[in-house]
């Protein structure tokens, strides 16, 4: 079956894990610094979305409000994986973070959510999953099964529960004001309802799911997203020129790990007498020894580390893909050379396209397929139709028709 383990919003979930029962809010990147999402304790005590930092702050006094780069979002939800994919399954989509679906038995699931404390939904598909997750507390699963009792469940689900079939928040919005409160009442909907109010694309995906329609197969997951090198040191690390060294000794053999590859964010890990301080930052391709040391320097200021005594450091590139790589803007010699042998031996083989008006309504208005070499005007069968004109004759002929076919049509009417 398939579990999908509901941890969002993330940035929340993971500020919560790393203050644990202080109220938290997580700030918005922004000049404004705009609360985003709020634990419950810190709910409770006043705090809303939208409001200012300093408004919250002032509300509970207590409250920790931290701003949650997108990096380390999914630099942490990048690690979360691997390790999902080490302890419980090999088929996880984790594509947006904060939502994992794995192919697990029951008890795996109960395991899960335990370890986690993380509501857990269990089911045949991935939207009914997602669906029963919402609905199950923390650290305990809910299962739905086929059947009668798939049938009942979604009876009883929230017209917002669609958001699976692309159903967006504004018309999830609409359907409540004319009295559409779950998806049973839009299951007394026809399709053509459905598609006339929702939209043909939204329309048909809620039709397809109402229908029966599921996602039950998951891709099998790729491991080794994360690379990882560190450095531990018999005394702890206090001067900026010793972390220098430590990071021209490390960062080489994680370089060396890639083979070519490129990765999207760089994480570095300090074990200090505090704990471990983390901070993420984004890469950028190419990558070279100098600018990743920088960007490792950059980082390590970031945790504010040093002062306490660095103990072990550690670097881990996460978001690794293989970089597509363009020759250049202009053919090489090579290139002209293989074209002149190709026309040598065969000189109708090539063509070459002559834009007259990308936005011409009709297809011969837009190009014109021409020869390699002289320029000249090759009919193919890629070569769009040109439709004979109208001689005048023709045009009189043709309004006399439709004015007789009128005549005729109103006659009839009239007799009927």
């Amino acid at each position: 079956m398939i579990a999908c383990l509901n941890l969002t919003p993330w940035p929340l979930v993971l500020l919560q894990r790393q203050h644990p029962g202080v109220p938290v809010a997580v700030l918005g990147e922004g000049r404004l610094r705009k609360v985003l999402h709020a634990s419950p304790d810190a709910v409770s005590g006043g705090v809303q979305t939208n409001m200012r930092d300093l408004a919250a702050i002032s509300r509970v006094p207590e409250l920790h409000a931290e701003v949650i780069a997108a990096p380390v979002q999914q630099a942490t939800w990048n690690e979360l994986l691997e390790d999902l994919y080490a302890r419980y399954s090999d088929r996880i989509e984790g594509k947006s973070p904060g939502l994992a679906y794995l192919k697990v038995s029951a008890q795996t699931a109960r395991e899960l959510a335990a370890a986690l404390h993380a509501p857990v939904g269990l089911a045949d598909s991935m939207e009914l999953a997602y669906l029963a997750s919402l609905r199950a507390k923390p650290g305990e699963i809910r299962e739905i099964q086929a059947g009668p009792a798939e049938k009942a469940f979604l009876q009883l689900t929230p017209i917002e529960g669609l958001s699976v079939a692309g159903l967006t928040p504004v018309y999830a919005e609409r359907l409540r004001f004319l009295g559409v409160r779950g998806i049973a009442d839009l299951w007394n909907w026809s399709a053509a309802q459905r598609e006339a109010f929702l939209g043909v694309d939204v329309g048909k995906r809620v039709n397809r799911f109402l229908k029966g329609e599921r996602t039950t197969a998951l891709p099998r997951y790729t491991p080794g997203q994360i690379i990882e090198a560190g450095l531990a040191f018999d005394q702890p690390l206090l001067e900026p020129a010793e972390t220098e060294a430590a990071l021209q000794d490390l960062l080489p053999s994680v370089v060396e790990t890639l083979r070519g590859r490129t990765a999207a964010y760089l994480t570095l890990h300090a074990d200090t007498i505090g704990g471990c301080l983390t901070a993420t930052r984004k890469l950028k391709w190419p990558l070279d020894s100098k600018a990743l040391r920088r960007i490792a320097l950059l980082a390590l200021e970031d945790t504010q580390a040093l002062p306490l005594g660095i103990d072990r450091l550690s670097v881990q590139f996460s978001g690794l893909q293989q970089p597509a790589r363009m020759v250049g803007l202009w053919a090489g010699i090579a290139e002209l050379e293989v074209t002149k042998d190709v026309l040598d031996r065969f000189p109708d083989a090539l063509v070459r396209v002559r834009w007259l008006d990308p936005w011409a309504y009709a297809t011969d208005q837009q190009y014109q397929w021409v020869d390699w070499l002289t320029g000249d005007v090759r009919v193919t069968a890629m070569t769009p139709t040109r439709s004979a004109p109208l001689t005048p004759m023709k045009r009189r002929e043709a309004a006399a028709e439709r004015m007789l076919a009128f005549f005729e049509q109103t006659a009839r009417e009239a007799d009927a």
